[in-house]
């Protein structure tokens, strides 16, 4: 293997975004037949102001030419409080590695590269979503399960 980490910038926003609707699939197993048109779309428009605003960092991954996996952190604001005076959070995101590139530890590096991006930045509030598989990557690196939060399903919203 000889792999580069390539921090992505505007002019990646199409693998970006591919990557993104992969992502998606996978962690909600969803079939290539559902549509994701509009995922897709507000994917696109998401990177191209984040990208600019520096309100994301994201990762590409590739062996050679290969691609072979990415991952995001994206930051925004809350209002501070007593654990968190500046308000200023981090959410990891859109973390992929190809199949037969998994257990090799690009993603454990990713996120590495990630955090250390987001300290950089003066933010120590940092969490993410965690599918079965990458659970016991997030949890060697120091990820612990929330206990505290809540979210109001989107069945209720609608309603």
């Amino acid at each position: 293997m000889n792999l580069t980490y390539k921090r992505a910038t505007i002019q990646d926003i199409d693998i970006l975004t591919k990557t993104r609707i992969e992502v998606l699939r996978a962690a909600n197993q969803l079939p290539d037949d559902v549509n994701m048109i509009e995922v897709e779309k507000q994917s696109y428009s998401y990177y191209e102001k984040a990208l600019c605003d520096d309100t994301h960092i994201a990762y590409l991954i590739f062996d050679e030419n290969r691609f072979v996996g990415a991952g995001g952190v994206s930051f925004f604001q809350v209002m501070p409080t007593y654990h968190n005076p500046s308000g200023k959070k981090a959410y990891i995101m859109n973390m992929y590695t190809v199949p037969e590139y998994r257990r090799k530890g690009i993603a454990y590096k990713t996120l590495d590269m990630l955090i250390a991006d987001t300290k950089r930045k003066g933010i120590s509030a940092i969490s993410l979503e965690a599918t079965p598989m990458g659970r016991p990557l997030y949890e060697k690196y120091g990820f612990v399960k929330m206990q505290d939060e809540m979210e109001l399903p989107d069945n209720v919203i609608q309603a």
